[in-house]
């Protein structure tokens, strides 16, 4: 009991210096928040029932405190030099405060701690990590993003290592971690073509992990291996799961080929070609290596004849799976009709 209501408390502090980042008024209200954040994640991190938690969760540590010295260095150096509020008129100065947020959110090239930090996590702390850990920072982010050479590096590199970087994984954990510096690409290009862009494609990214990571923590599956034989004896478990990652990776008709639709008919009507054909191929390199796991799961070493879909017996897993179904399966759908109307 005082281990959950240790978690409840870490849990709302968390929250609490998420909510101070994004009310904050000033640089430094948006740097203590971050503080507060980080140090409420610390301790969810470690786990004396997980022996590679203490290495993940000080290697989490040691990446997060460089980016918040140097941010906080900056935003003083910053304030010595200029007045703060005038941030649009400098654009080295938002691509050097851009620096310590982008090692925060795990964009290339300040990406290589990502992978190794997940893969010693537990599926709960690496949902906590993928998705609210990215709201604070990406929201500074888009406070300061300017269209310009360097933000486009990054956006390219990040789409590129992201698609390549998963091609040779085996862990689920760190696909999952590269399909994140993936899709920070998109975000940051949804930063650049309109203001709250972003946070759509945000919230398709979190539902899609949602399912994901749900099942796999259901069915405790780490490695692609493990997915071979297991749950045949569920195979609407097995096939929600794929549905996900397929969502995931954008592929249409699924709810997560939405937002990247939207996006592409923007990046064509702002004349972004280069980007656009960049960031489409490496979709297509992350939806093959979902589907290489998803054909030999259900093609190749599958071990039974007879492909009957029997329910899961406990009541809160049914849900769960119905729950992710739905959305992934009809969520496209009633996005689309939400935009024919308007």
């Amino acid at each position: 009991m005082s281990n959950n209501s240790t978690k409840i408390l870490f849990l709302m502090t968390l929250i609490s210096g998420l909510l101070i980042t994004l009310c904050a008024n000033s640089w430094m209200g948006a740097w203590m928040g971050l503080e507060i954040n980080l140090l409420s994640f610390i301790p969810l991190l470690s786990s004396n029932k997980n022996m590679f938690s203490t290495e993940a969760s000080l290697k989490y540590f040691l990446i997060q405190v460089i980016a918040s010295s140097t941010l906080l260095f900056l935003i003083l150096l910053k304030t010595n030099i200029h007045e703060m509020f005038y941030m649009k008129k400098f654009m080295s100065w938002n691509n050097l405060i851009m620096i310590p947020l982008l090692m925060k959110i795990a964009a290339t090239p300040f990406h290589w701690w990502l992978p190794s930090v997940v893969e010693g996590l537990s599926w709960m702390n690496c949902f906590i990590i993928l998705s609210i850990q990215k709201i604070a920072p990406l929201m500074l982010i888009s406070y300061l993003l300017i269209n310009n050479h360097f933000i486009q590096i990054v956006i390219i590199t990040s789409a590129l290592v992201g698609a390549i970087g998963g091609l040779n994984q085996i862990s689920l954990r760190k696909i999952l971690s590269f399909s994140s510096i993936n899709h920070i690409a998109w975000m940051l290009v949804a930063m650049i073509l309109g203001s709250n862009l972003w946070l759509l494609y945000f919230i398709v990214y979190t539902i899609n992990i949602i399912s994901i990571m749900s099942l796999t923590a259901m069915t405790n599956l780490s490695y692609i291996s493990q997915s071979f034989n297991s749950m045949n004896n569920q195979k609407i478990i097995k096939f929600t799961l794929f549905i996900a990652m397929l969502s995931l990776g954008g592929l249409p008709p699924f709810l997560g080929f939405f937002p990247k639709w939207i996006m592409i008919q923007f990046m064509a009507q702002n004349l972004m070609i280069f980007t656009s054909i960049i960031l489409i191929l490496s979709s297509l390199l992350t939806l093959y290596y979902y589907m290489r796991i998803m054909y030999t799961t259900l093609m190749i070493t599958n071990s039974e004849i007879l492909w009957t879909v029997s329910t899961y017996s406990k009541n809160m897993y049914s849900k769960m799976i119905m729950f992710s179904l739905s959305t992934l399966l009809f969520g496209m759908l009633t996005c689309s009709l939400t935009m024919l109307m308007y």
